[in-house]
């Protein structure tokens, strides 16, 4: 290896890469989420409609999830690395929790199975 030279780089994730990957990935797990909590409150016409509904959203819930870890690495990635992470990590989170707390339980829909139309499952420290 010449003097001066950096060697292999490591692979990172770029703004669109990461925002891209990381989105796919909340909109995965939020579409997943919100399939159960339909599943265990019984909720919406049926698994078939209910399954064109999530394979409608899930492409949008992508788009929602992606763009803010393009736009967080692109701007405050350049200096503040780890900062960058930590802000699209609480975003990814917070909107997963949003997504799946008002699609996956709706006030409108009085169930006897969920009270409170919050599944069983649904961990008590997170609020619905």
């Amino acid at each position: 290896m010449e003097a001066g030279s950096a060697g292999p780089s490591s692979p990172r994730l770029t703004g669109v890469g990461g925002g891209v990957l990381l989105g796919g990935l909340t909109a995965a797990v939020s579409v997943t989420a919100i399939g159960r909590a339909w599943a265990a409150c019984d909720t919406g016409n049926g698994a078939a409609a209910n399954g064109m509904t999530l394979l409608f959203l899930t492409p949008l819930i992508w788009i929602a999830a992606a763009v803010p870890w393009i736009a967080v690495r692109s701007t405050l990635g350049r200096r503040h690395r780890k900062t960058a992470w930590a802000a699209g990590l609480v975003l990814t989170l917070w909107l997963a929790w949003f997504l799946v707390t008002w699609l996956g339980m709706p006030d409108s829909y009085p169930d006897p199975l969920c009270p409170g139309n919050v599944p069983p499952w649904w961990p008590g420290f997170l609020p619905a």
